[in-house]
């Protein structure tokens, strides 16, 4: 095997549990799990002295501080950093980069995730899939499981955008529109799981899908040639943040960095911002949000399940959290668009509004280098 995972560790209690079989949260308090590799072997093949020769050109790349020999992949990953030139303007900022998610497979970042959990989970024989999206996450899991020839099983709000109703149709998914948000399509796949005999593969609760997360950390890395001042992440559930600080972590164990980290900053709508509110009351966990509403359906998460290891990393990064207007969002849209040509979907709009206001308020300095991710295509939204 050229990877080096060893098992997983619940990221509550410390638990560590085998990561040679399908796995959820810890059954001792619900915690995540998370993979934990052979640091000794994985920098053998790609630490900072290792001979590294040709590498696939997708996320897989980093496959020795990944969990599958034999992924399912669909090209996903390396996408371009684009820097944002003085003449784009975003408040003065100098060194200004948009991680464009947009291009991957499927049309935004999920697909890392999901090529990571379907690869893991064909691995162990599993048929049949489950999912709650609010919209990309399910089209992700369709297309991955039509490559590996398993039932994907989507749970949706009717509300869902248009062109993830297109992919599910194409990739061949059942799909069930729920009238609801994405915590009522949870508490569906829920009550159907012992009598469907499908995995739920939720947000964080099951250890895979932040390791395809984590790479988009890796690549920034090699992209920039350094660790970036500040990253902005439209976060809902928040498992690309959690993959990245988990990543630059590895990256130290491996040798390619130091001690040195971003600062960690998460985006909300502010009809959907459980933690914005959280981080600013000093809370250690995230309550539930009312009545939640936003154009950003991705963003339209009114209780992610991860949300004190969110709050965790903001403070650890010395981060923050900020939430913006639905009038900034449209008008986001389309800057991000006339500015760097780049047509970004409203949940990365709403990190290029979150930035005007760091900017502004002095938070984010000109000379930092600040990444935002455009977690997603905007063109699904038309």
């Amino acid at each position: 095997m050229f990877n080096t995972l060893l098992d997983l560790q619940c990221q509550r209690c410390g638990a560590l549990y085998p990561a040679d079989r399908p796995q959820t949260l810890c059954p001792v308090d619900g915690g995540c799990l998370y993979a934990r590799y052979d640091w000794q072997a994985a920098r053998e093949k790609m630490g900072p002295n290792a001979a590294r020769g040709p590498r696939a050109d997708t996320m897989w790349r980093y496959r020795a501080v990944m969990p599958c020999d034999d992924p399912v992949s669909l090209g996903e990953g390396q996408t371009p950093l684009l820097e944002v030139r003085p003449f784009g303007g975003l408040c003065g900022a100098e060194h200004f980069y948009l991680k464009d998610e947009g291009l991957n497979p499927t049309g935004s970042f999920k697909a890392r995730g999901l090529s990571a959990a379907v690869s893991m989970l064909r691995q162990f024989g599993v048929k049949k899939i489950a999912i709650p999206t609010a919209g990309n996450a399910g089209g992700a899991l369709a297309a991955y499981c039509a490559a590996a020839g398993m039932e994907a099983h989507i749970f949706a709000p009717k509300d869902v955008p248009r062109g993830n109703l297109a992919e599910y149709r194409v990739f061949g998914a059942r799909l069930t529109l729920v009238d609801g948000l994405i915590s009522d399509c949870a508490r569906k796949v829920a009550e159907g799981r012992e009598r469907e005999g499908w995995f739920d593969v939720s947000t964080m609760k099951e250890p895979w899908r932040v390791e395809g997360k984590k790479t988009m950390a890796y690549e920034v890395v090699e992209q920039l040639g350094r660790v970036p001042q500040a990253i902005l992440y439209p976060t809902g559930g928040g498992v690309g943040l959690l993959g990245m600080w988990k990543a630059f972590e590895e990256m130290e164990a491996l040798g390619w960095i130091g001690a040195e980290r971003p600062r960690m900053v998460a985006v909300q709508a502010a009809g959907c911002a459980p933690v914005v509110r959280a981080f600013a009351a000093g809370k250690a966990s995230v309550d539930g949000w009312e009545n939640a509403s936003t154009q950003a359906a991705g963003l339209r998460v009114p209780s992610p399940y991860a949300g004190d290891l969110i709050l965790r990393v903001l403070r650890q990064s010395q981060g923050t959290a900020v939430a913006v207007s639905e009038a900034e969002i449209a008008q986001a849209v389309d800057e991000v668009g006339a500015r760097a040509g780049v047509f970004a979907s409203p949940e990365a709009a709403a990190g290029w509004a979150g930035a005007k206001r760091l900017y502004a308020s002095g938070w984010l300095k000109p000379e930092d280098a600040v990444v935002l991710y455009v977690t997603g295509a905007g063109a699904k939204y038309v």
